[in-house]
């Protein structure tokens, strides 16, 4: 294997978010790409073989392009650009860079970070109804949330409506105290984070009290019918089939609906079904409903959680091929029994 070499300029305003805190970025990039980075003055020379150095240089260009648009670099971009220099789409983190939905009270920019979640976005600005499912971290209800704020501000619906099953995460929790509002208020607590944060709390409660934005249990949906709405159902995975038929015929003219949720955290009663399983059963082959599906690749919060869900999603495909195996071995040991009934049969008759 030929050994090459290549020099890249880094100016020095942009070395540090480049690079990240005592190098990291780079030794993130070394290790993945197996080549050898020796930074002196503003340049790094990139030395390996000549399809990874290739890689890594353009990985470093790309990354550069993003800090030079004012981005405050993230190990999660970092990783995910190496990702994609694998399958030579590297470049395409540029293009989602460009895609700002809106921003937060602070004036940080809200955009999708990987090619699933601009497909997601792209599905919600395209599509009446959208399913989008995946693992925790990966912003279904944080886009949604963005993009219903966004059609808001610009009068494309009247009111926003957030919704959620009031379940508890496999625990009982008992009475809570307090008139009816305070005791579902636990359960939707994450819709308020992110209204206070991409709105702001004041501007939040402004237009809650004129009734335009609502955040309300599930059950409080029956008998409604939704016009000029942007609806969001979050954590869909906890619904009936009952309740997820209930709300998806909610839906009036001039309304949008996202519907998300992760099947893998499903906190309903053992052998339950789930009113998400079943509604993308029963719905895939409409076109005018979108299905995203994300995975542990679309996963922005701490690099720790992309493990985490890549862990879990092993460890559930392992249990699987194992309960496939034992249910074989189970079937052809009935099978035997049967057979060797039968032998026995066949000698009893023959006497």
């Amino acid at each position: 294997m030929s050994i090459t070499e290549t020099i890249i300029d880094i100016p020095i305003e942009h070395e540090k978010n480049v690079f990240g805190d005592y190098d990291h970025y780079i030794k993130i990039i070394e290790r993945t790409l197996n080549v050898t980075i020796i930074e002196r003055n503003g340049e790094i020379k990139v030395v390996g073989s000549l399809d990874d150095v290739a890689k890594a240089k353009s990985v470093f260009l790309q990354l550069l392009e993003l800090s030079k648009r004012g981005n405050n670099i993230t190990e999660q971009q970092v990783n995910y650009t190496l990702s994609l220099s694998f399958e030579e789409k590297e470049r395409e983190i540029l293009e989602i860079d460009k895609e700002i939905i809106c921003h937060t009270i602070n004036g940080k920019p809200i955009k999708p970070k990987t090619i699933g979640q601009k497909s997601y976005v792209d599905h919600i600005r395209k599509k009446m109804i959208v399913f989008g499912v995946g693992p925790a971290g990966t912003g279904k209800t944080y886009l949604a949330m963005a993009m219903a704020i966004t059609a808001f501000k610009n009068d494309e619906v009247n009111k926003i409506i957030l919704t959620r099953p009031a379940i508890e995460a496999g625990e009982k929790l008992g009475f809570l105290p307090g008139d009816l509002q305070s005791k579902v208020d636990p359960y939707l607590r994450p819709l308020y984070d992110a209204l206070h944060q991409i709105m702001g709390p004041e501007a939040y409660a402004r237009n809650a009290e004129k009734g335009l934005i609502e955040v309300a249990p599930l059950a409080y949906m029956r008998g409604r019918t939704l016009d000029n709405a942007f609806i969001i159902l979050d954590e869909a995975q906890n619904t009936t089939p009952a309740q997820m038929k209930m709300f998806l015929t909610r839906i009036g003219f001039g309304s949008k609906v996202v519907v998300t949720g992760d099947m893998t955290q499903k906190d309903l009663p053992y052998g339950a079904s789930s009113g998400l399983d079943v509604a993308i059963n029963v719905l895939k082959k409409i076109n005018d409903i979108g299905f995203s599906y994300l995975t542990s690749q679309d996963v922005v919060r701490h690099p720790l959680v992309q493990k985490i869900v890549k862990a879990y999603d092993s460890y559930e495909e392992r249990q699987k091929r194992n309960e496939k195996k034992q249910s074989s071995h189970k079937e052809l040991r009935i099978r035997k029994g049967m057979r060797a009934e039968r032998v026995r049969s066949n000698r009893y008759e023959g006497r």
